[in-house]
């Protein structure tokens, strides 16, 4: 038999940022639990509202399944004596399994070592009802809670006071301790249209109930009504929603009856640079911004209510008046600072602490300033432009508009810096130094920001591992590990073909102790960032080791080596030519270890299978030669992988270790010009995994 499961937390208004993730591990968890006691069931349905978190299991089983116990006692020789009579050990195990002694003969098998003593019975499956407490009370227990709270005199610790439970189950009222409420069918609608208490009847009519209380507790439902409200709203206006779907996400968990309502504010704010009134609306209202065709910021901001209004002309007027002082801190913000140039604010950097043990942003400003004229040429940028930009790079963290919204630094970097008259390129290299700022931003575009952005992350890496603080486990205060993926995006994709242990080199320069064990450590890192990389986009590991097994230290040169091989590994003859290298090296190491081999003899060769691989290999060399030199590496394996047959047929046909030592040793210098055609690309031995 099966039934229907509903579970219902109530809580006070829940963390809207969390609000999905806990609803997801709440689902996870209580399913878990289930299929721990084998439990089928079928449609599963999760529900997260601002102030509850529900789950809707349909056909969970109203029993577990029944199941055999078997219990293994001592070996018969050890059961039994001389004369068959029972021992104490086997008497002590028929009192344990509840036997009588004279059944103790019936009750042997043989384990597949010896025979035994041995008990088999059915214990019938627990009760689903008197599983559920356990299960709800488990799940919510694994919560990832950081930081949980207790609330009156209660000890119970959840992340909100939480105020009532429903538990349904097989059509009936379930009674159990949840967080230290006795669970029942009282649920509560919406807190101002609906306040009476909402006895749920089943499962089935659980989300439609709640409606009707003016509660939508299906989140994805909310979304879909704000998202096309605020687009229907933007497009009756004239413009064009943005919709950026962490605020939406955000909003939707803040909101159980979402009405999406258009409001404007004065013409003259626009004269603030754009992203500033954006951020002020986005992270202090979360309200939506609206753009006219060409992408401009438009009067007019929607903001999304959590309850139906008979006069939203109110609403709207309330939400103007909140964002018109917001919106003229910006202004006033904007006109103050623009007062002062980037240089003059230098100073003030001064007195802003970069890191104790690594001076203030102004030392760190002029470390990355010296960078940068070193940087300049592999990027092709201007290094006077370059060492402009850095100087210049930290002065908005000083500003009062960055100091009231930070995620505008750059920005307001790039427009003050245009204020002032600088260079078009030092001005954008000012917003492009903080790009990458996450996984799929663009990487910076131009010259001047490339450089910019590879010395301020570099001269982070190396100053915060001299002082001993690289990241260890989970912790990464000083987000390295994103700095180091940014350093390897902007030279992949900005093609800078520079080597890494030089640009280390230079960053180190001004660190006491940077010498070369410090730039091995930070190169190490750095590099050992790809394999994430790499895994994301599903490439082996066995791929980049190798490549990584060569010691280059150009990223631009290892990922296109890396994306070779790996089209290399869907090739049909990969396999079988990874298993020879991976022969041919052990071969060579263990016969000649770090010896050199000596010219391959023509004269030497004798059977025809060697003669044809000696062939190819001279004609593939000659051919791949010019390739290597413009690192197309896909052409190059691609024509290597012709070798296969004349490789097959040289292990089928050849012995390798002959007698005469003249041909031995040829032979060995014929394996050793194979592989080093197949090394002049990345180690394909280590394709082969490891036993």
């Amino acid at each position: 038999m099966s039934a229907d499961f509903l579970i219902e937390l109530g809580t006070e208004e829940l963390p809207p940022k969390v609000l999905l993730s806990l609803s997801e591990a709440l689902t996870a968890g209580i399913v878990s639990g289930f299929k721990s006691h084998n439990l089928s069931f079928g449609e599963v349905t999760s529900y997260a509202a601002p102030r509850r978190l529900a789950v809707i299991i349909k056909d969970l089983d109203t029993q577990a399944p029944d199941s055999e116990i078997v219990a293994w006692g001592p070996p018969t020789k050890v059961a039994f004596d001389g004369d068959g009579n029972a021992t104490r050990a086997a008497e002590a195990f028929a009192g344990k399994n509840g036997i009588a002694i004279a059944e103790l003969q019936s009750n042997i098998e043989n384990d597949g070592q010896q025979d035994k003593l041995c008990v088999r019975r059915i214990e019938a499956g627990s009760q689903t009802n008197s599983l559920l407490g356990e299960v709800i009370n488990a799940s919510l227990a694994a919560l990832p809670i950081p930081k949980r709270m207790r609330w009156g005199s209660k000890k119970e610790e959840f992340v909100r006071p939480v105020q009532w439970a429903v538990l349904l189950f097989n059509d009936q009222v379930c009674r159990e301790n949840i967080l230290g409420l006795e669970s029942g069918n009282t649920s509560r609608g919406h807190r101002f249209h609906c306040s009476e208490d909402i006895i749920i009847e089943s499962p089935d009519s659980y989300a439609a109930q709640l409606e009707r209380a003016y509660v939508m507790v299906d989140f994805n439902m909310r979304r879909n009504v704000i998202r096309d409200g605020v687009v229907n709203l933007a497009t009756e206006f004239g413009g064009i929603a943005v919709i950026d779907e962490d605020l939406l996400n955000e909003v939707s968990a803040l909101n159980e009856w979402p009405v999406p309502l258009l409001g404007q504010f004065d013409h003259h704010f626009l004269e603030v640079p754009a992203q500033a009134l954006i951020s002020s609306m986005k992270e202090h209202q979360k309200y939506f911004h609206v753009v006219d065709a060409e992408n401009k910021l438009m009067a007019a901001f929607i903001t999304v209510a959590n309850i139906e209004s008979k006069d939203p002309a109110q609403v709207i007027d309330g939400n103007e008046r909140v964002i018109r002082p917001r919106l003229a801190d910006a202004a006033f913000f904007y006109k103050n600072d623009k007062d002062a140039s980037l240089e003059s604010r230098r100073d003030a950097l001064k007195q802003v602490v970069f890191q104790a043990q690594l001076g203030s942003v102004y030392d760190k400003t002029e470390r990355v300033a010296a960078l940068c004229e070193t940087l300049a040429p592999f990027a092709s940028a201007d290094a006077s432009l370059a060492r402009r930009a850095a100087e210049l790079s930290k002065s908005d963290l000083v500003t009062d508009m960055v100091g009231e919204f930070a995620d505008l630094q750059g920005t307001m970097g790039r427009d003050y810096a245009l204020n002032d008259g600088e260079d078009a390129a030092v001005a954008e290299a000012l917003f492009e130094q903080y790009l990458p700022r996450f996984a799929g931003d663009a990487v910076p575009s131009n010259a001047v920001g490339t450089t910019l952005a590879l010395a301020d992350r570099l001269d982070s890496l190396v100053g915060i591992f001299s002082i001993g603080q690289q990241p260890s486990g989970s912790r990464d205060p000083f987000a390295l590990r994103r700095a180091s993926l940014g350093v390897l995006r902007i030279m992949v994709e900005q093609k800078v073909d520079m080597d890494l242990n030089i640009a280390i080199a230079a960053a180190a320069k001004p660190f006491s102790n940077g010498g070369d064990d410090l730039c091995k450590q930070v190169f190490t890192y750095v590099i050992d960032r790809f394999k994430s990389w790499y895994r994301d986009e599903n490439i082996d590991p066995e791929v980049f080791s190798s490549v990584a097994a060569l010691g280059l230290s150009s990223p631009l040169d290892i990922n296109a080596r890396v994306q070779a091989v790996h089209q290399f590994t869907l090739l049909p003859e990969a396999a079988a030519l990874a298993a020879a290298n991976k022969r041919v090296s052990n071969i060579l190491a263990k016969q000649l270890g770090d010896k050199a081999p000596k010219r391959v003899s023509t004269d030497l060769l004798q059977d025809a299978a060697e003669i044809t691989l000696a062939t190819e290999i001279d004609a593939l060399a000659k051919l791949v030669a010019p390739l290597l030199e413009q690192r197309d590496y896909n052409a190059v394996l691609q024509k290597l992988a012709m070798l296969r047959g004349p490789v097959d047929q040289f292990f089928d046909d050849v012995m390798v270790m002959a007698e005469d030592q003249a041909v031995r040793e040829n032979r060995l210098a014929l394996l050793h010009s194979l592989r080093k055609l197949f090394i002049g690309v990345a180690d394909i031995s280590q394709l082969v995994p490891a036993k």
